[in-house]
């Protein structure tokens, strides 16, 4: 029973990465936190879907498509639909309907359904549509910048567009950095001094709400499928 990951970063900066993914004898799985929008196109016997995940705020139980096929773009934290509040897709998400194996319908236009290569060419038809947006002063901050606006009205955008808390997004992508080193076999304390954790009950709480799994069953591989490619580098 797994999920077959296979990932990559992007050179967009409207893109996190892009992955794609096989269910071989899996009906559930360990879902896992995130900060992005994402889309995700998938083929089960011989029908296409597609759909809209939004940002999760901590790990839980999820069912899989059987014997299905998926290829997924996670946005990159504060990009969002034009139509669609980002708020009103955390911990939720949407089904896009009509999607055919050559198509999918969103924001009212039908869009050519993408492989994994394709995935850059798709969201840029979206961004030059106004289908996907985001708030300059988020993508400022995310890459280390100080905008001249108070901590208030910095906090209020940055959950308008992430729906999310600027807290809760380091925490959630720290602890998937934290999952990645100790699945490659970095010792716990490492982790914990290179991370920044109070301690090892710290990452361990914290592995347990985001991940779902505690540091020895990553180091050891538990069993079971994970919404995680544990094997993607970090940065």
């Amino acid at each position: 029973m797994q999920l077959r990951f296979e990932t990559r970063g992007s050179d967009s900066s409207w893109v996190s990465e892009v992955w794609s993914c096989t269910s071989e004898r899996v009906t559930e799985m360990t879902s896992v936190a995130g900060v992005s929008v994402g889309l995700v196109f998938w083929r089960q016997d011989g029908r296409a879907y597609a759909g809209v995940t939004g940002p999760e705020t901590a790990a839980g139980t999820a069912p899989v498509p059987e014997g299905a096929a998926f290829v997924g773009i996670e946005l990159a934290v504060g990009v969002s639909l034009a139509a669609v509040p980002t708020p009103s897709l955390v911990d939720a998400g949407l089904e896009l309907p009509g999607a055919t194996h050559r198509f999918f319908r969103l924001a009212g236009d039908r869009w050519e359904t993408p492989g994994p290569d394709d995935a850059e060419a798709l969201v840029d038809r979206l961004v030059r549509s106004g289908a996907l947006v985001r708030d300059p002063l988020v993508a400022e901050v995310r890459r280390g910048g100080r905008p001249e606006v108070t901590p208030r009205t910095l906090e209020r955008r940055f959950r308008t567009a992430t729906g999310l808390a600027q807290g809760a997004v380091r925490q959630i992508e720290r602890a998937r950095e934290a999952s990645a080193l100790l699945s490659r076999g970095k010792p716990v304390a490492d982790v914990v001094t290179g991370l920044g954790y109070f301690d090892e009950p710290h990452l361990a709480r914290a592995l347990r709400r985001y991940v779902g799994r505690t540091p020895r069953q990553l180091r050891d591989g538990a069993p079971g499928a994970i919404a995680l490619d544990l094997a993607q580098p970090t940065s």
